[in-house]
């Protein structure tokens, strides 16, 4: 089970590189709920994924980042999870790039035969004195 989900990661990871939004939410589960890092405190339902992914690629229009590194799956018969730290950023219109690690969670479920990420999260962490986000920290 953990080659498929690995499979699925590598796979999910290409479509973000390549910005091909439409590839990147084929992963996903039609009533996916997301905490992402930036914009919204939760994204539900595919649509609602999408058009957050849509609105960072035109952000970042540039040559981006996007490393996993300590990638560590648990799988069962039809669930699964995963988490890592990532390396990404991209860069903005002016040409700048910009990069932190991030720390992702993603559960996957199998439908229909094929499975899907239910639930993704990423998050930063950040200093509880400032509000600051610690986007300088290395693993």
């Amino acid at each position: 089970m953990s080659t498929a989900i690995n499979t699925l990661i590598e796979q999910w990871k290409q479509a973000v590189v390549a910005k091909d939004v439409e590839q990147i939410v084929s992963f996903y589960a039609d009533d996916i709920v997301a905490f992402d890092a930036v914009t919204a405190l939760q994204f539900k339902g595919k649509a609602a994924y999408r058009a957050h992914w849509q609105a960072c690629m035109e952000c970042c229009p540039g040559p981006g980042v996007f490393d996993f590194h300590e990638l560590h799956i648990v799988a069962a018969d039809d669930s699964a999870f995963a988490h890592w730290l990532a390396h990404c950023g991209g860069s903005g219109p002016d040409g700048v790039l910009k990069t932190c690690w991030m720390r992702v969670t993603a559960g996957y479920q199998r439908i229909n035969g094929q499975w899907r990420v239910v639930h993704e999260h990423w998050s930063a962490p950040f200093d509880m004195e400032t509000g600051t986000g610690l986007f300088d920290l290395k693993p």
